[in-house]
């Protein structure tokens, strides 16, 4: 099966650096790498602008493969500190993703690449 790499001209640096795509497009799907909320490497100090941050990256991912939030059909997020934060991540999610609601895993671990990050959002989106 073909595979197209979806790498805004943003993350050009990583994907050649870190040897991973932002997404692949295969099967009529586009699978998204998780986004942070980060910018220069450094996650702010509310949780809620952070949480802002991941979704826009998402959003950048999405656009440079012709897509929107209406065609994500799945969503994984991963959280450190998921109980803390939980009611902050859905108010905000709900800024960028409206119904019919697609599938959702929030899953909680114990620390993700940037350090101090408390979110990291992958999605799955239709092409």
């Amino acid at each position: 099966m073909p595979r197209d790499v979806i790498v805004p001209e943003q993350d050009r640096a990583s994907y050649e650096s870190l040897h991973f795509a932002p997404a692949a497009r295969a099967g009529g799907l586009v699978l998204l790498s998780g986004q942070i909320g980060a910018t220069g490497g450094s996650v702010p100090d509310s949780a809620e602008q952070e949480f802002r941050l991941a979704w826009q990256g998402v959003g950048r991912v999405l656009a440079a493969a012709g897509l929107g939030f209406e065609d994500v059909i799945e969503i994984t997020s991963y959280h450190v500190g998921l109980q803390r934060h939980l009611g902050a991540f859905m108010k905000v999610k709900d800024e960028f993703i409206s119904p019919p609601w697609p599938a959702w895993t929030a899953i909680g671990v114990s620390e993700l690449a940037i350090p101090g990050a408390r979110v990291e959002i992958r999605v799955t989106a239709m092409s």
